[in-house]
């Protein structure tokens, strides 16, 4: 038997920004349900969360993590999250597996860039959202402050669901206790106003509460749900994960009042199924299905997926099909992960989150299940930041390149916007990341974990090419050498098609002039160019290419001739519409010192950065906002360090592509030529 049925089950993504004390939170909730002797320490890497060595080392987290509590007859799954926004690939992804997102915000701190953010992130994927205010017990902060301006920035709708007592020793619920008076607010009063807000979603209940003036809040669980489930309230609570303050009433909250797989929003899937029919899969005995949210790779207990159930029921025995795969995966253990330990299973139910160990086969966002023959509610994909930071890498040593391809393969298994890529025309290995940082810690991994040293060169920036007009282009291709000989002839038109809608190739071929059989080597040609690049060298896009006559022979006409003259002819095009070169560019957010503001709006200003506002913040502290190229971001983190003083940090986030400065574009053009000797190579 299960230990616990899908009812039982809350699972709660913790979010927030670096230093907002997540992974410390984790350990004193673990500690209040009995779970954990002590909480762990972030200076001595006695965290359950924190257990890479990296993450002792750098002393926040860089992974994602999982640890479970059971607490008054309800089974919570927790994962803790990484704060630092080069590490959101981890923090989004585990979103993929819960009902609830918990913001952590610092009482000290306040409001910081990444709450922001992840406050969007959970509500664009409809997450019950709640805001959990750790920290409160730190010195010479303003509660009540801190409550008026997460209002304000969050709306209305965020209102306390407990609040501190004096001396901050422990927390009052506002919900089913409405007496008493805190230090800092009337229980009374917060108790109306969640009371008011949680009525308005029900017709029947809001004419009761308005004719009596109370409505006991024992009544009010599905209307508290349905309330979280449409956004119309985000709970605020408050704890300590320092002290433990707060944590045993946030279990309680969990157990009475947070949604259970069966009651929170359903993921986004690719098809479109309704509520009440997902929810009704859950409930019966059906075929499993399970989605792989996190993977780790261990040079010697092999490979771990995560995955959260969202329908029927996985045991040992059980035989799994991933995606569309036709050959079945064995589950000979199933697994609950405890931080660092795994704790086997006999069986697990939908909405709970387990592993499977040493299956090589399974990649993150895979589906697994247990029959091809229904008609399964495949989720979307997390929209996840693209990785824009680049370096091209080698091995330090000759005789390592299969250990390099190897580590790299297996560290792009584990984190999600951490790409690997070949580059076949330079032969070289380019990784991409979120950062400067990323990458950092993903080649320091590879040392640690599989004795590679590594190389590295400067950021490639990822450059596109594109056209600005129609035109057309034509060629000829005819070779002689003897025997058979190689002809083809092709006139085709270009067009530009609108930014990041790709490539779309077409055939008005009448007459049988390019046999239909050819047709397909035409394509081939124009997609050379398209990875090959025009005029710098760089991927192509945003183009619509159509053939529209030509001519063959009926002995030397072969694929290869066709694959040639599709390809000149596509480049002769191009260089009539107005070929163009396309720049990333990046949402920049800066936060410096006030007293070094105008410096690095200056700064930014110089490297073609359109600045899109200013915001203070606490303690003396100033976020800017800006859309900035790329490419001069190179070198930014020692710029920025040098300006500051050590004090400044910033994030990004690719925005879109747009045209290069035309002295830009000469210098890349430029060099691509020096690159191939000749424009004819």
């Amino acid at each position: 038997m299960a230990e616990h049925s899908t009812e039982n089950i809350r699972n709660v993504a913790l979010l927030g920004h670096s230093g907002s004390g997540k992974t410390t939170l984790m350990d004193a909730l673990l500690v209040k349900a009995g779970q954990l002797g002590e909480i762990g320490s972030l200076e001595k890497g006695t965290t359950l969360s924190d257990f890479d060595p990296l993450e002792r080392d750098y002393g926040h987290s860089l992974n994602s993590s999982i640890a479970s509590v059971d607490f008054n007859s309800v089974h919570v799954n927790l994962i803790d999250t990484p704060g630092d926004p080069d590490f959101r690939g981890q923090t989004l992804a585990a979103m993929s597996a819960v009902e609830t997102a918990a913001i952590v915000i610092n009482a000290a701190n306040g409001i910081e860039t990444s709450t922001r953010r992840l406050m969007r992130r959970a509500r664009q994927r409809q997450l019950c959202r709640i805001i959990v205010i750790n920290r409160m017990d730190a010195e010479g902060v303003d509660l009540e402050a801190l409550v008026r301006e997460i209002r304000e920035e969050f709306g209305t709708q965020c209102l306390p669901i407990n609040l501190p007592t004096e001396g901050f020793s422990t927390v009052r619920d506002c919900f089913f206790k409405s007496d008493g008076q805190t230090d800092i607010f009337s229980v009374e009063a917060a108790h109306t106003e969640i009371m008011d807000q949680v009525v308005e979603v029900d017709e029947t209940l809001m004419e009761a509460y308005l004719e009596g003036g109370q409505t006991d809040p024992e009544v009010l669980h599905d209307a508290f749900e349905k309330a979280l489930r449409q956004g119309h309230l985000v709970p605020i609570c408050f704890t300590s994960g320092l002290s433990g303050a707060g944590c045993g009433e946030f279990l309680k909250f969990c157990k009475r009042l947070l949604p259970n797989p069966l009651e929170g929003n359903p993921p986004p899937f690719r098809k479109g199924p309704d509520r009440e029919k997902v929810i009704a899969s859950q409930k019966a005995d059906d075929n499993a299905l399970a989605h792989v949210f996190k993977v780790t790779n261990d040079p010697y207990a092999g490979k771990l997926c995560v995955f959260r159930i969202h329908q029927g029921t996985i045991k040992p025995g059980s035989q799994l099909y991933m995606n569309d795969e036709r050959k079945p995966i064995k589950v000979a253990h199933l697994y609950r992960v405890q931080g660092k330990e795994h704790k086997e299973v006999d069986e697990a139910v939908a909405g709970d989150i387990c592993a499977l160990a040493k299956l090589d086969e399974v990649t993150y966002d895979a589906i697994l299940h247990e029959s091809h023959d229904e008609d399964h509610y495949f989720l979307k994909p997390v929209d996840l930041p693209q990785p824009m930071f680049s370096l091209a890498v080698s091995t330090a040593s000759r005789g390592h390149e299969q250990k390099l391809a190897s580590g790299l393969a297996r560290l792009s298994e584990e984190d999600p916007c951490f790409h690997v890529d070949h580059n076949q025309e330079l032969n070289e290995t380019i990784i991409r990341g979120l950062g400067e940082m990323h990458l950092r810690i993903m080649l320091e991994r590879m040392k640690k974990r599989y004795n590679v040293d590594v190389e590295t060169r400067p950021p490639r920036i990822a450059y596109r090419e594109t056209i600005t007009r129609s035109a057309e282009g034509h060629h000829r291709h005819k070779k002689q050498t003897g025997g058979a000989g190689q002809f083809g002839e092709v006139y085709l038109r270009v067009r530009p098609l609108g930014r990041g809608e790709g490539f779309v190739f077409k055939s008005e071929v009448v007459g049988g002039v390019i046999p239909s059989n050819l047709v397909p080597a035409v394509e081939k040609g124009v997609r050379q160019v398209l990875s090959e690049g025009a005029i710098a060298g760089y991927p192509f896009q945003d183009v619509e290419v159509v053939v529209y006559d030509g001519k063959h022979h009926p002995v030397d006409s072969k694929e290869v001739a066709f694959v040639t003259a599709g390809k000149k002819a596509f480049l002769d095009a191009i260089g009539q519409a107005g070929p163009q070169v396309l720049e990333p560019i990046v949402n920049i957010e800066v936060t410096v010192p006030e007293s070094v503001m105008g410096d690095i709006t200056g700064s930014l200003a110089s490297k073609r950065a359109r600045i899109q506002g200013t915001e203070s913040l606490r303690g003396g502290q100033t976020n800017i906002s800006a859309a900035i190229p790329l490419s001069a971001l190179t070198d930014y983190q020692t710029e920025l360090k040098s300006l500051t003083g050590g004090e400044g940090r910033f994030t990004m986030e690719f925005s879109h592509y747009e045209a290069v400065p035309a002295n830009v574009q000469q210098e890349l053009s430029g060099a691509h030529r020096e690159g191939r000797g000749s424009p004819e190579d």
